[in-house]
C-alpha cells in the first residue's frame, strides 16, 4: 500500500512539473494596473510579454476613457537558468505607458495584441475604477482629501519647477550662412537635455522650400549622442535630424524650426511621511514644449558670364577619358569614355556633349555613378560612355570634350577639357569606302547594323520581257477616289501635328497633362515601398506624388508650394473646400509620419485616401477648365 501511494506521488509531481514547463513555454501577454485610481491623477499601465514579439506587432488598446500622456516605453529582459546540467532561457518584454483618467467612474483598459512568431496573443480587459475625490468634500473626510490634493498639487508644482528652462533646449545647427545657389550647406538638429525623459513627440518638423535636400541619417540607425558643455553646463545630446542641403534658386530662404514635446521624469522627496519608515520619493512626469530657432540662409546667384557649355555644375571637380583605340575597321563599334569626379553638386551634373563627324553614329549614353553624401558634400564620380560607329573610312580629329563648374572657394568659372584625338579608320573586311550609307540619329540594334550595306540586291542584265497584266490604276474611279482619301488623311494628320506642336510649346498645358501619369508612376513606387513596409521610403514617395501633382496640375512653382496656396488655389479650380482640406492634410500626415515613427498613421489608409482624393481633383480640374 505504501508502494502505491509513493507511485501515485511521483506521477502527480510529474505531472504538474509537466503542465507548469508547458505553461512557463506558452506566450503570455499580462497587464498590470492599479484597482483604483483618483480622477485627475496619472497612473501607470504595463504589458509584460514573456516571449520575443514579431518586428513592430505590439498593438496597445484604444484606451478609451483616457489620455495617454507618455508612452510606449519599450524594455526587454533576458535570462539563463543552468540547473542540474540543464539550461533555460527566458524573455521578457515590457509595454509601459503613462494615462491620465478623463471621468471618474468604472473604466475598463482594453485588449491588447502581439504577434510572436506568427501566433497572436492577446491580453485581458482589466477593470479600472476612476473616484472622483473632489466629489467627496461633503462627506467628513473633506478636510483629508482637499489636503492630499492640494499636496498633490505642491509635488507636481516641485516636479515642474525641478526642470529649468534651459534644461531641455532643441538648437539648430547649419555650417554657412551664405552661399551660392546650387552650392551645398549642412544643417543639423540636436536635442540638449540636462534631466532624464521617457517619450518624446515631434510638433513640427521643417520643410526646407526651396532647397533640395539629402538625408544623413541611415534607416534603421539609432540616434547618435554624446555630451557637449554649452553656457557652462553640461548636456547630454542626441541628433534628431542631419541634412544636406542644395539652394535651388538665390535670394533669402529661411529655414524652418523643429518642434517637440519631451516628457521629462522627475523625482520629488515625499511629503507624506511613514511613521516607520520615513519620507520616501515620488516620480512626476513634466512634459516640456521645446522648439529651435528659424534660421536664415542668404543665396547668392551665381556670377554672370558663365561658359557656352555650363549645366549647373558647383563644386570641385575632375575630368578624366578613356578614349578608344586610335585604329578601328569601318562599321565597326568603339565606346568613348568620361568621367567627372570630385565634390559638389554630382547628383545633378550632366553628360558633356561630344562631338563627331558627320559619318558616326553616336548611341544612347550610358551613365554609371558611385556618389557618397556626408556633411562635407557629395563626393565620388559619374560616369559617361558614348558608343558610336564609325562608318567610312579616313582620319579624323575628334573635338575635345568640355565641362564647366563654378568653384565657390576660389569663386570663378573653370572649364575642364580632354586632348584632341586622332581616330584613323580603315576600309573593313569587305572594303567598305567612304561611299558607305549612313543613317544619323537612328537607333539601331546590333542586328541591323550587321546589315546595313547588304539590303540591297543585284540587279538581274539582259533583255526586259515585260507585258501588260491587267488594266492600270490611273486615270479610274478608284484611282481618283483613293488620291482624295489620302489627301483628306494627310489634311487630318497635319492638323493634328501642328496642333500637337503648340501644345507641346505650352509648358503649362504640358505639365498639367502629364500631372496625373506622374503622380500614378509615384502612387505605384509608394505602394511597392507600403508592401515592403519601408514607412520612411513609403512617405516620402507620397510627398513626391501629392505635392508633384499640384506642382504640375496648377502651375505653381516649388517655391511657391505652400499648404496654404495648394488649398486656395484647389478651391479656385473647382475643388471642394472639404477635399482641399483632406489633401492638405494628407500632406500633413506624411510629413508627421515620416519624421516621427511614433505618429498614428496607417500606410494603407493613406495610400487608398491619396489615390482616391487625387482621382475626385483630376475629374473636377479638367470640369473647371472645359468651363
Amino acid at each position: 500500500m505504501r508502494r502505491f501511494f509513493s507511485r501515485v506521488t511521483i506521477l502527480v509531481v510529474l505531472l504538474m512539473t509537466v503542465v507548469t514547463a508547458w505553461a512557463a513555454g506558452k506566450p503570455m501577454l499580462e497587464v498590470s494596473t492599479p484597482l483604483t485610481v483618483a480622477l485627475g491623477e496619472p497612473f501607470r499601465v504595463e504589458f509584460s510579454l514573456n516571449a520575443k514579439p514579431d518586428e513592430d506587432s505590439f498593438q496597445a488598446p484604444d484606451f478609451a476613457g483616457f489620455d495617454v500622456l507618455a508612452g510606449p516605453a519599450v524594455s526587454r529582459g533576458s535570462s539563463i537558468q543552468i540547473i542540474n546540467g540543464s539550461m533555460s532561457k527566458s524573455v521578457n518584454v515590457s509595454y509601459t505607458y503613462v494615462l491620465l483618467p478623463k471621468a471618474a467612474g468604472a473604466q475598463t483598459i482594453g485588449v491588447a495584441t502581439v504577434v510572436v512568431e506568427g501566433e497572436t496573443v492577446q491580453s485581458h480587459p482589466q477593470p479600472i475604477e476612476v473616484v472622483d475625490e473632489s466629489a467627496a468634500a461633503q462627506s467628513p473626510t473633506q478636510g483629508s482629501t482637499a489636503q492630499r490634493q492640494q499636496r498633490r498639487d505642491q509635488m507636481q508644482g516641485d516636479a515642474a519647477n525641478r526642470v529649468a528652462e534651459d534644461d531641455v533646449l532643441l538648437r539648430a545647427f547649419v555650417s554657412k550662412r551664405s552661399v551660392y545657389k546650387n552650392e551645398p550647406l549642412h544643417v543639423t538638429y540636436k536635442l540638449y537635455t540636462r534631466v532624464q525623459f521617457v517619450d518624446y513627440s515631434f510638433d513640427a518638423n521643417p520643410s526646407f522650400n526651396g532647397f533640395w535636400a539629402q538625408d544623413l541619417v541611415k534607416k534603421g540607425s539609432n540616434a547618435q549622442t554624446g555630451r557637449e558643455t554649452y553656457n557652462g553646463k553640461v548636456y547630454d545630446t542626441y541628433v534628431l535630424g542631419d541634412w544636406l542641403l542644395y539652394p535651388q534658386q538665390a535670394g533669402a530662404l529661411t529655414i524652418d524650426p523643429m518642434g517637440m514635446t519631451i516628457v521629462a521624469q522627475v523625482v520629488v522627496q515625499s511629503r507624506n511621511r511613514d511613521p516607520f519608515f520615513g519620507g520616501g520619493h515620488e516620480v512626476y512626469n513634466v512634459p516640456r514644449k521645446v522648439q529651435s530657432s528659424p534660421v536664415t540662409i542668404t543665396v547668392k546667384p551665381l556670377p554672370e558670364g558663365a561658359p557656352a557649355d555650363f549645366n549647373g555644375a558647383v563644386g570641385s571637380f575632375q575630368l578624366e577619358e578613356t578614349p578608344p583605340a586610335d585604329r578601328l575597321a569601318a562599321n565597326s563599334g568603339a565606346t568613348y569614355t568620361v568621367r567627372i569626379s570630385g565634390t559638389g553638386n554630382l547628383t545633378f551634373v550632366q553628360a558633356p556633349k561630344l562631338n563627331l563627324p558627320g559619318s558616326f553614329e553616336l548611341y544612347n549614353t550610358k551613365t554609371t555613378e558611385s556618389i557618397n553624401a556626408s556633411a562635407n558634400g557629395i563626393t565620388g564620380y559619374r560616369q559617361f560612355e558614348y558608343p558610336f560607329i564609325a562608318r567610312a573610312d579616313g582620319t579624323y580629329e575628334l573635338e575635345p570634350v568640355r565641362f564647366s563648374y563654378f568653384d565657390p572657394q576660389r569663386m570663378q568659372y573653370i572649364t575642364l577639357s580632354t586632348k584632341p584625338f586622332t581616330l584613323e579608320v580603315l576600309p573593313d573586311e569587305r572594303g567598305a569606302s567612304a561611299e558607305a550609307v549612313v543613317l544619323p540619329g537612328r537607333g539601331m540594334s546590333k542586328e541591323e547594323v550587321r546589315l546595313l550595306g547588304e539590303d540591297i540586291r543585284f540587279i538581274k542584265l539582259g533583255d526586259a520581257q515585260l507585258a501588260p497584266h491587267r488594266t492600270p490604276l490611273i486615270g479610274t474611279a478608284a484611282y481618283w477616289s483613293l488620291l482624295a482619301a489620302l489627301f483628306l488623311l494627310f489634311g487630318v494628320a497635319y492638323a493634328t501635328l501642328r496642333r500637337r506642336i503648340q501644345e507641346s510649346k505650352n509648358l503649362v498645358l504640358v505639365r498639367g497633362k502629364r500631372a496625373n501619369k506622374m503622380a500614378v508612376q509615384r502612387f505605384r513606387s509608394a505602394r511597392k515601398y507600403m508592401e515592403l513596409q519601408d514607412r520612411r521610403a513609403f512617405y516620402e514617395e507620397m510627398l513626391r506624388a501629392l505635392w508633384g501633382y499640384v506642382s504640375d496640375k496648377l502651375n505653381i512653382p516649388v517655391a511657391n508650394l505652400t499648404k496654404e496656396n495648394v488649398c486656395s488655389e484647389l478651391i479656385d479650380r473647382g475643388v471642394a473646400e472639404a477635399d482641399a482640406q483632406r489633401f492638405v492634410s494628407i500632406i500633413a500626415l506624411c510629413d508627421e509620419a515620416q519624421y516621427a515613427p511614433s505618429a498614428e498613421a496607417h500606410m494603407s489608409q493613406v495610400y487608398t485616401e491619396g489615390v482616391e482624393l487625387v482621382s475626385e481633383m483630376e475629374s473636377k480640374i479638367k470640369r473647371s477648365s472645359k468651363k
